[in-house]
């Protein structure tokens, strides 16, 4: 029996008014529709603390989901912080919408209990990443822009690559700001844009930004800032890798596809093979913690099938660099 058409339009607009006050919740917007992502509880920058090398002093708290630990989790591998930052993954925890320890950890259950014991306002959000110092008992810093910079100055191998050479500061500073706003974020405001208008704003930009670094990389390359690697290939990677198995499905960024990019896909390809960066991707946590947990875009919550990521980035392999 076919449903009433009054009864169709009824239960759209209620569905509407309700996935609006979800949205809110979820990522909040301006008065225009556009999505602003909120700052990190612990944002300030902090100075590189005088016992940075002492083993297992500092934890480095991050989610395989996450793109913006991941990008720190990329600087952390690339400069071989292990020897004195400790990794720790969280797992969501998407029924009560927060990232949650496997084990308990510092005698904490869930992310959110450490950003209450440093110190975060109330009602603020326990993201990721987040970098705990255990001789302070806290939270030192949570803003992923804020702690690739760190880390890229922590002490760690004599060999270990410095990611933002002085001669290279101001491309690299350039691209970052460009990405952090158009690509970075830029998927997000697709994804969680509450109208059309702030969707077509978000798409374009990011698509621009994609076309210009195309155009770098077909110029000069290998990398966006020529011959090094630095933080400006960093933080594009963990966007780019999510691209076709998450932003592109989920979140509507389907103009093009990576493959019409030729050289920003070997780029990825020739970051994913570089040593240290395939163990921090996780294809299937992505998807499934993306489709599962995002209710407002997703309600079903089936993850969908997606490319195996080794066909997306089946590039040739790179030496790490000394």
């Amino acid at each position: 029996m076919p449903i009433p058409p009054l009864v169709v339009s009824s239960v759209r607009r209620l569905w509407h008014c309700q996935w609006r006050q979800l949205m809110g919740g979820l990522g909040p917007a301006d008065a225009d529709g556009n999505y602003r992502r909120p700052a990190g509880a612990f944002a300030a920058v902090p100075e590189l603390p005088a016992g940075a090398a002492e083993p297992g002093r500092h934890v480095l708290i991050v989610g395989r989901s996450c793109p913006w630990a991941h990008r720190t989790w990329l600087v952390w591998s690339l400069r071989r912080l292990d020897t004195s930052i400790e990794q720790l993954v969280v797992e969501p925890d998407p029924e009560r919408g927060r990232w949650r320890f496997v084990e308990p950890f510092e005698g904490a259950s869930a992310l959110i209990d450490l950003y209450r014991r440093s110190g975060s306002p109330a009602g603020a959000r326990a993201t990721v990443p987040a970098l705990y110092d255990r001789r302070l008992g806290r939270i030192v810093a949570n803003e992923s822009a804020v702690l690739v910079d760190l880390l890229n100055h922590w002490p760690g191998p004599e060999d270990a690559p410095n990611l933002a050479p002085a001669g290279l500061s101001d491309p690299i500073q350039r691209w970052r700001e460009l990405f952090q706003s158009a690509v970075n974020d830029g998927v997000y405001r697709c994804g969680f844009a509450r109208n059309q208008g702030a969707y077509d704003r978000a798409e374009a930009a990011l698509f621009a930004a994609l076309e210009e670094a195309e155009a770098e990389l077909t110029a000069r390359g290998p990398w966006l800032c020529g011959e090094q690697l630095t933080l400006a290939d960093v933080v594009l990677f963990p966007t780019l890798i999510r691209m076709e198995l998450v932003y592109a499905p989920l979140f509507g960024c389907s103009r093009r596809p990576l493959w019409q990019f030729p050289a920003l896909s070997a780029w990825r390809a020739r970051l994913f093979a570089t040593a240290g960066v395939a163990a921090s991707c996780d294809a299937p946590a992505w998807r499934r913690d993306y489709f599962g947990a995002l209710f407002p875009l997703h309600p079903s919550g089936i993850v969908p099938a997606g490319p195996e990521l080794a066909t997306l980035v089946n590039g040739p392999p790179v030496a790490p660099q000394p």
